[in-house]
């Protein structure tokens, strides 16, 4: 069992396919705070469809191309992160991340990702971290900001959600330039 303590009360800790019913529970209460960003926030609807993407992720853990991490504020699920993309054999990833509103402005999220940079560079000798996101998301490139993370630039009309083009921004940091 993995459990990593991020402050008083608030434990990250591996999100996987047994937990569908508290995972599904959640994206209901927070859908209307992550929906514009996230797709997922619309499509995980019920058990079925939140055990469905869970295994997703257990599918790319064990293929080592991605993980997914949630974030327990007093026991309750309250947000998460993941590595979306994963490619060992290239030594780059993708972190991502969600949150509750009402569990914002704690630095929790900087602190798990800051946790999972920490292993990726460390533990599995990546040398790149990556961090897309909606320009319009100033909260996430706030939280890259805060990581270090250098913005390389926007991908122009690069992502397709619910029928409307958006940019995207590209953020990273590299295994030398990360100070633990």
């Amino acid at each position: 069992m993995f459990a990593h303590t991020l402050a008083d009360g608030v434990e990250f800790r591996p999100l996987e396919p047994w937990q569908a019913a508290e995972f599904a529970r959640h994206v209901v209460l927070v859908s209307d705070d992550i929906a514009a960003y996230i797709p997922w926030a619309r499509t995980v609807v019920d058990e079925a469809s939140a055990r469905e993407f869970l295994e997703g992720y257990a599918l790319k853990q064990a293929r080592d191309e991605g993980r997914i991490y949630g974030i327990w504020v007093d026991g309750v699920l309250k947000g998460g992160a993941l590595f979306r993309t994963f490619h060992a054999a290239q030594g780059v990833c993708e972190a991502g991340v969600w949150l509750a509103s009402d569990a914002r402005g704690r630095g929790l999220v900087t602190a798990a990702v800051r946790h999972m940079i920490d292993w990726a560079f460390g533990t599995r000798g990546m040398a790149r971290v990556e961090w897309l996101c909606d320009p319009r998301n100033t909260a996430s490139a706030a939280v890259a900001r805060r990581l270090g993370m250098t913005c390389e630039g926007v991908l122009r009309k690069a992502f397709l959600m619910d029928g409307e083009r958006r940019d995207v921004q590209v953020w990273a940091v590299l295994a030398e330039e990360w100070a633990t």
